[in-house]
Formats: C-alpha cells, structure tokens, sequence
C-alpha cells in the first residue's frame, strides 16, 4: 500500500483484518500513520524500492499529482504476473500513461474511482474500475463490498467518468444552495419540491437527453429565462454566482446558431452533439 492517507489506511486495514499480508509505505511518516501500521505489526517506509519486487500487488493512493510516477516506478519493479491499482483521482491522462507503461513491463493496471465518502462507508465505497487488472482488483476487494462495479473500458476511463458525474454532482450542488436559499426566503421550499418532482417520472439518461437534444432549438429562450431568475435572485438579495456561468453556456450557442444555423431537424441527442461538436 503506497500513501496511507485516509484511502490508504482504510483499505490497509481492511485487506489485513481478511489475513493479507501488508506493507506500507507513505513519503512522510506521521504519528498517525505510524499508529495504523503498529495496530498491524508493520513498520511502514518512506520510499518505493526493491521491496516492491516482494509483492504480489500495488495499491496506490498517493495523491492524484504524484501517482503516475509512483505508478510507473512500481510497474518496473514488480514481477509480470503481479499487478497495480490506482485509487487516486489523477488526471486520465495520466492513468492512461501509467497504464501503458505497465503494459510495457508485463504488469497488469487497474483505474480504481471511488464513488462515495470513505469516511462513511469505508472499505465497502462503491467503487468504478477500469483497465485490464480491473478484475484482479475485483477479486482481491470482493470480500471486502459487494459494491465495485467493473466496467469493459481502457485505463483512464473510471477517473474520467467519476470526474463527468462530479460536473454534474457538484453543479447540481452549488444550484441546489442557491435555488433552496431563495425557496426558503419565499416561503415556497415545499412547493419547489413538488414542482420539481416530475423530474423523478423517468431516468436520468432520458433528462439529460431531452435538455441536450432541445437546447439547441430553444437556446435562446431559455437564455432570457435564466437572465430573469437571475435578476429575481438578486432582488432577494441573494445574486446568483451560478446562474452567470449558465447564461454563458446559452449565450454561447445562441451565437453559433447565429453562424451555423441548424440545416436539419434534431430528433435526437446524437443530432445535437454533433452539431454542438461542430461549433
């Protein structure tokens, strides 16, 4: 286990208390972590060496900056049946790069994302897993939760998809303060609730269709819709630092419709990506 962070000692102790094996290793030895690795009978290192040829696997989970090199130090050191695991979220990219340099080395990669609060749920976090060591990572975890979801994709694509979902996690998130802020002001919270419930009638992925597929047709309208919500925020004395980010992204299409009209109908979302990738 190299980094034993908050990510690193929770699975430490987990893969332990299931009779693994350990060693740990973190750049910068604190009291804590010492506490996590006598409560094992370990003595942790500060450096990634020789050692490494000794495991059979490699759980990383420095921080996101530093892993590719981690990454790929280790993969020259393990033995070709052995593997590696990156827990952090660093750039795809860069996964894809450690990723195809441990193919190099004959070692196996897995693109680990966690998908939820280690301080919650700890080792049984859902967790999305990519790259062509995903199923070895599976195996080993698979005691632990039930909830690690292996997807058929390339190194690089887990990180990139929980990174996609934060866009919309967290987008949702800075709407929500906002737009519950002003609901509680007007005495409409409840309301709001109910008005919003029939986005709960269908899946996500047919919204999210629908709001791609008919913002390049009504883009426009919509604009001046977030423009008044806007200025009725702002007359409640709570100005918007979200909605201005928005208008942008319709003031943006607004203008290239106003370059490239749109030739033919949008039916579907696919019609409306491609013209939105065309622009």
């Amino acid at each position: 286990m190299i980094g034993v962070g908050e990510v690193g000692s929770c699975f430490a102790e987990a893969l332990y208390g299931q009779g693994h094996e350990l060693l740990l290793c973190d750049n910068k030895i604190t009291r804590r972590i010492e506490t996590v690795a006598s409560r094992m009978g370990l003595t942790p290192v500060e450096e990634v060496g020789a050692w490494v040829r000794d495991a059979d696997a490699v759980i990383v989970s420095t921080t996101g900056i530093e892993s590719k090199a981690v990454s790929m130090q280790c993969a020259e050191l393990l033995r070709p049946d052995a593997w590696l695991a990156d827990f952090t979220t660093a750039h795809p990219d860069d996964k894809r790069a450690a990723s195809a340099h441990a193919h190099q080395c004959s070692v196996k990669y897995a693109d680990v994302a966690i998908m939820g609060g280690i301080s919650l749920t700890h080792a049984k976090t859902p967790l999305l897993v990519a790259g062509d060591g995903a199923a070895q990572l599976s195996a080993l975890l698979a005691p632990l939760s039930s909830a690690i979801r292996v997807i058929d994709r390339p190194a690089g694509d887990a990180v990139a998809l929980k990174l996609l979902r934060s866009v919309f996690t967290k987008g949702m998130e800075a709407l929500g303060v906002e737009m519950l802020l002003v609901a509680e002001q007007q005495g409409v919270r409840e309301q709001l609730y109910e008005v919003l419930s029939d986005i709960d009638d269908g899946p996500i992925r047919n919204f999210l269709d629908m709001v791609v597929r008919t913002h390049v047709i009504h883009a426009a309208r919509r604009s001046h819709e977030v423009a008044q919500a806007a200025e009725q925020m702002a007359s409640l004395g709570h100005p918007s630092r979200v909605l201005p980010g928005v208008r942008d992204r319709f003031e943006a299409t607004v203008h290239a419709l106003g370059r490239r009209p749109i030739q033919q109908e949008v039916s579907t979302v696919d019609d409306a990506l491609d013209w939105l990738r065309s622009v």
